[in-house]
């Protein structure tokens, strides 16, 4: 459920119209509904009260400050995968104790700036990965606590390009390199193997890849207690899918009881990374429109935010619903919903059933709180889109829209 409601025939965030937002704020414009934020993090946190666990936000899908230091004050820990995340989670109140760092390219200064920060953990994805660890943390006479990530070949039944669980995907290390790998961190000083990771992909929209997944990971939980290696943690990431068209993902109440069926004999801290499930549908992205083009063989509607703005239709195929700010009971027709970007991929919807709207109107694109303006960019020189949090009948602007000034600055004087 989110906060983004249609009342007397104009669209709200909360308390506020869209269209006197947009006219306050400019467009394109990310709206995020904090109510919204609120209950997804409550609803899935609490879907494992009967185990120990953290909920580590996923700062990857959306690192606005705002956002985080409002999970941060539900008490939401982050899952990282860079520096600049750890800077930011630090900026936002995050507590390092509550911060795990994946990725499968940490550079040498990133890991320093984490060990110093005191991080609960290091989720390593390759041996190489391990010495460098390790030579990091006795340089500042530090253990760096670590868990591994296994790479389990479970299918997550999701797009391709963000699976992440199978053979020949980048991340982590086979089944058949990981009891060699854990003693291979026991025997170094500087490691301290505390966990296991897993994260099979996103967007998932059935709980049994989740399941194999964990009878694996749960023999190997076996095999490493029989070696004298005693972790602590089992990180099983995130990827919770939610609703952007005719998907039916389970609720995490369902997730939560299926997993907690499955650990009720592990005495384990069971990590969760959360992202989509909590921010998707906690943000919209509002556009207006600019022209109506008609050719011979299709209608165009051409809006100002584009695949800068937005680039999941463009990258991942990706369908967010749309709908009018102020709906109108107008014909409806085909039509592809395009940007000004010079690039055919800049689409934020094709073949789609769309009323005969005017220049000037407003669309929302909705489910746009995830992976949204977390990978807008400047292509085109286009500045980037102002952030918005509407909190009841207030709204904050949690990040300023970008300038012209802005585009240049870092290459002033040069």
């Amino acid at each position: 459920m989110h906060h983004f409601q249609l009342r007397n025939n104009e669209l709200y965030a909360e308390e506020l119209k869209v269209s006197d937002l947009a006219e306050e704020f400019g467009t394109p414009l990310y709206l995020y509904s904090a109510a919204t934020l609120k209950r997804h993090y409550q609803a899935f946190d609490s879907a494992f009260q009967g185990l120990d666990h953290l909920t580590c936000f996923s700062v990857k899908c959306n690192s606005n400050l705002g956002v985080l230091r409002l999970l941060n004050e539900q008490g939401a820990g982050a899952d990282i995968v860079s520096g600049g995340e750890l800077y930011r989670a630090l900026r936002a109140g995050m507590d390092p104790r509550k911060i795990v760092f994946s990725g499968v390219g940490k550079q040498e200064h990133e890991i320093r700036e984490a060990l110093e920060a005191d991080i609960l953990m290091f989720n390593c994805e390759s041996r190489e990965e391990l010495y460098l660890l390790n030579a990091v943390a006795e340089g500042l006479g530090r253990i760096a606590p670590m868990s591994l990530r296994i790479n389990p070949d479970v299918d997550p039944l999701t797009h391709p390009y963000i699976s992440t669980g199978l053979k020949e995907n980048k991340f982590g290390v086979g089944m058949d390199q990981a009891l060699d790998l854990y003693e291979l961190a026991r025997d170094l000083p500087g490691i301290n193997p505390l966990g296991i990771d897993c994260h099979i992909g996103s967007q998932l929209t059935e709980i049994s890849p989740f399941i194999e997944t964990l009878d694996r990971l749960k023999k190997l939980y076996q095999d490493l207690l029989d070696r004298g290696i005693n972790v602590k943690y089992l990180d099983l990431g995130g990827g919770l899918g939610i609703t952007y068209a005719e998907e039916e993902p389970p609720h995490p109440s369902e997730f939560g009881q299926a997993l907690t069926q499955a650990l009720q004999d592990f005495d384990l801290t069971l990590i969760l990374e959360p992202g989509r499930v909590i921010a998707g549908n906690a943000g919209i992205l509002v556009t207006r429109v600019l022209f109506n083009k008609e050719t011979e063989l299709k209608r165009f509607v051409v809006v100002d935010a584009a695949m800068n703005d937005l680039i999941r239709p463009a990258l991942y195929q990706a369908h967010h619903r749309l709908a009018e700010v102020r709906p109108q009971a107008r014909t409806e027709s085909e039509a592809d919903v395009v940007g000004p970007v010079c690039e055919t991929s800049d689409f934020l919807a094709r073949s789609r059933r769309l009323p005969e709207v005017q220049p000037g109107e407003l669309l929302a694109v909705f489910s746009a709180g995830a992976y949204g303006f977390a990978m807008a960019s400047q292509y085109n020189s286009r500045p980037r889109a102002a952030e918005v949090l509407v909190d009841g009948d207030r709204a904050f602007a949690i990040r300023k829209r970008e300038t012209y000034q802005d585009l240049t600055a870092l290459e002033e004087g040069l």
